[in-house]
């Protein structure tokens, strides 16, 4: 009997070319876009152009597709989070909840609902089903892999999960769709988060939070300015601090701290040193399916599209963690997660919620 696969198409070249692999498969093949902000807020998303696309590829390949609005749900698990961190001064990615709380959440509900015997995507990475465990694997194209995004999933998550890009590269993906002539073949990959897209993200975060604008000091207390609320930078950042030059021209000005306590963006030049860390403290882990031993070496990225890193890790109490570097890193930031990895698989990963100098 043919299994059926639900297929999260988002009117990307990726998704679309999923579908026609998963065919190749002999897989029953069902198209679902989901719908996950609400434009009449701002009517700045493009959900609309994207849901034309999945039609005309779905037509072309001759899948059926629906549409579900999961807008109240993205609001409540990753809108809320989002705006929690920014308030915090941290610097979240809501891109790995959504993941967790909705393409592998209600996502997966509808997707049951509907009759799927599995569910996929278009995410450049691998999955190994061994011996009642789940392994979330690297993408053979390194440039692309995004397991960075994947590392909260659980073993539940991942159970009937099918990845049909983990050996391909996206100039394969874009090849294959111009020969197979879908409308998206060379459509540009979204960036960032959807509920932002290409606007301003300080005037879109001013419809949320509050502004509260405070003093710039450099590391020794030295008044140098002043910033429009602490939640608009982050760690390294050196354009938009309003600040030009210094007088002894010794480099731009960069973020180095936020103090929270006496809303002060703290700042220096020159000499970088101050931006590295030898460690952080990490919260909420999950490990894929679970933790090597309480005290491991692996490699890890503290941010998308870093190149691994060798690391020390330490369980702490509860999910909490230590990771030690084997070389100081740079601007590691609080909101972001580290994530661990060995020669094939992501273990998982945890949110940073402090440096160690």
């Amino acid at each position: 009997m043919t299994k059926t696969v639900v297929l999260g198409m988002s009117g990307g070249v990726d998704s679309a070319v999923s579908a026609y692999l998963l065919q190749q498969q002999g897989y029953n093949v069902v198209a679902l876009f989901m719908h996950n902000w609400d434009e009449e807020e701002d009517g700045c998303c493009t959900a609309e152009q994207d849901f034309e696309d999945v039609k005309r590829v779905s037509d072309k390949l001759g899948i059926p597709y629906y549409s579900v609005n999961f807008a109240k749900q993205y609001r409540e698990r990753v809108f809320g989070y989002f705006l929690d961190e920014y308030s915090k001064g941290r610097t979240p990615n809501p891109d790995v909840l959504c993941n967790r709380e909705i393409k592998f959440g209600p996502f997966l509900e509808y997707a049951k609902a509907l009759g799927a015997d599995y569910i996929a995507t278009g995410h450049y990475c691998g999955i190994e089903h061994t011996d009642n465990a789940h392994y979330l694997l690297k993408a053979r194209d390194q440039s692309k892999d995004q397991t960075y995004f994947l590392n909260q999933l659980s073993q539940q998550q991942l159970k009937d999960v099918l990845f049909p890009l983990a050996d391909m590269t996206k100039a394969e993906v874009r090849q294959l769709a111009d020969k197979l002539g879908l409308v998206n073949a060379a459509k540009k990959d979204s960036t960032g988060i959807c509920f932002i897209g290409e606007r301003n993200f300080r005037k879109f975060l001013q419809n949320y939070l509050p502004c509260k604008e405070g003093e710039i000091v450099d590391i020794n207390g030295k008044h140098v300015g002043r910033h429009i609320g602490l939640m608009y930078y982050t760690l390294g950042q050196r354009r938009g601090l309003g600040l030009g030059g210094t007088q002894d021209g010794d480099g731009r000005w960069f973020v180095v701290d936020k103090d929270m306590r006496r809303n002060r963006l703290i700042v220096s030049h020159g000499d970088e040193s101050v931006l590295y860390s030898r460690g952080l403290i990490a919260s909420g882990a999950n490990f894929i399916p679970q933790a090597p031993s309480a005290n491991f070496t692996c490699t890890a990225k503290f941010r998308y599209r870093q190149s691994e890193q060798l690391v020390d890790v330490v369980l702490l109490n509860d999910d909490k963690l230590q990771v030690k570097f084997h070389e100081p890193q740079r601007a590691v930031t609080p909101g972001q997660f580290v994530v661990f990895y060995d020669e094939r698989r992501c273990l998982g990963g945890a949110t940073i919620d402090e440096v160690i100098k």
